[in-house]
């Protein structure tokens, strides 16, 4: 700076400090500022996150129906029940209800106040998570049903019957002690699935893929197919599961195979990267799997389900296999089951200790053609052998295959 007179001024020392303080660092400055900022946004899409999860976490949980009843009921007959095993495997009873209550069901008949279990299915998860097998329970199979208390309070007698009328003289409990009775398996949890549940999850998932080498018009399960490849969806695939009439030979045994080959491919599609790893498709089958079950205390939230589901991942795919009972018609009535022995009681032998369950395809023949002895070739088929083999499929296969 100069004076009047041209003469250099005296520097300002007030005048060189707001300089260096406002002039020369302003670049540093705007980054800092900028810094600041991009902290304080990434703080708040963190805490958006993490609250956004507390949400989703908390409606998840809600949405779980817990079944105090039954865990009441078996601690009264906790004596008779077979003992807990010292292993880490589980075992849990899935339960599909036909019960007709509740919003979307009323079409598969009459809500008569009373139901009954359409399929169950006893699954063990080995130790160490190294298979599944999953037993089918036909619903006609004949069987010792305990003494048992009603809703009402009153006590049915012990009787010999079939299957799913346990679930009907009183529930979930009922059921489980008919089970173990029949298995010496203790049941360490279960699960109940009614119609519109089963729908949601088939569609959480985008529908399930099987293949029809014929096509199929049954009323009854408000099922119309063609023929060939396709993806079914919540009502097809309720109906595909549930068709008795228009499939194959009619039989109970047909239909839970094409259960088992449901469910297979249903695994599939879960345990696939393009469900588990997105978000988007994760949560709405998160969604429509709590608020379609029913479950004891040990499994009522979402962490408790979200341990059983990664144990189920880490099996191998192979290694998650599906049969039936080894069955055959009952001497007495061509419309109920009985138990092939002693190939039933090796099965049940085989669980129990935890043991590998070797499962291999059935031939096209088996179950039709009765041999010398009158009964059908799967008492033979099955009969025991050092390493058992039992009629059945893993998940691994392909529905169309």
């Amino acid at each position: 700076m100069t004076d009047r007179a041209g003469t250099p001024a005296e520097p300002d020392p007030a005048a060189a400090e707001e300089e260096a303080v406002s002039g020369a660092p302003e670049e540093p400055r705007r980054k800092r500022h900028w810094l600041r900022w991009t902290a304080l946004g990434v703080s708040v899409v963190v805490l958006a996150a993490a609250g956004a999860g507390w949400w989703f976490y908390r409606k998840l949980d809600g949405n779980i129906t817990t079944d105090t009843t039954a865990a009441d009921e078996l601690r009264r007959y906790e004596k008779e029940r077979p003992p807990a095993g010292t292993s880490t495997a589980r075992n849990i009873l899935l339960i599909g209800s036909d019960t007709r209550a509740g919003e979307g069901n009323r079409k598969y008949g009459r809500d008569k106040g009373t139901q009954r279990s359409d399929t169950t299915i006893l699954l063990h998860l080995s130790a160490g998570n190294a298979s599944a097998t999953a037993v089918s329970l036909p619903r006609d199979l004949m069987v010792t049903i305990p003494s048992c208390r009603k809703p009402d309070g009153t006590r049915t007698r012990e009787q010999f019957a079939q299957f799913n009328w346990a679930f009907e003289f009183g529930g979930t409990a009922c059921t489980i002690r008919t089970v173990e009775k029949l298995t010496g398996i203790r049941v360490d949890h279960h699960m109940v699935i009614d119609f519109r549940g089963f729908k949601k999850m088939v569609d959480a998932v985008d529908g399930v893929e099987i293949c029809l080498k014929e096509p199929v018009n049954d009323a009854d399960a408000h099922l119309k197919l063609p023929a060939g490849r396709q993806t079914l969806h919540g009502e097809q695939a309720l109906g595909f599961v549930r068709a008795r009439k228009s499939l194959g030979n009619g039989s109970d045994t047909e239909r839970m195979d094409r259960q088992q080959q449901f469910l297979g491919a249903l695994v599939n599609k879960v345990q696939s990267d393009g469900v588990l790893l997105n978000p988007t498709k994760l949560y709405p089958v998160l969604d429509a799997a709590t608020k379609a079950i029913t479950t004891d205390p040990g499994l009522d939230s979402l962490r408790d389900l979200y341990d059983l589901a990664r144990a189920m991942r880490s099996v191998p795919t192979e290694k998650v296999q599906f049969l039936t009972v080894p069955r055959r018609s009952y001497s007495y009535d061509a419309n109920r089951d009985e138990l092939v022995q002693p190939a039933a009681s090796q099965l049940f032998k085989q669980l129990r200790e935890d043991r590998p369950v070797v499962v291999a395809p059935s031939t096209e023949d088996d179950d039709r053609k009765p041999d010398a002895d009158g009964k059908p070739d799967d008492a033979d088929a099955q009969a025991p052998s050092p390493t058992p083999t039992f009629t059945g499929r893993n998940a691994a296969e392909a529905a169309c295959s």
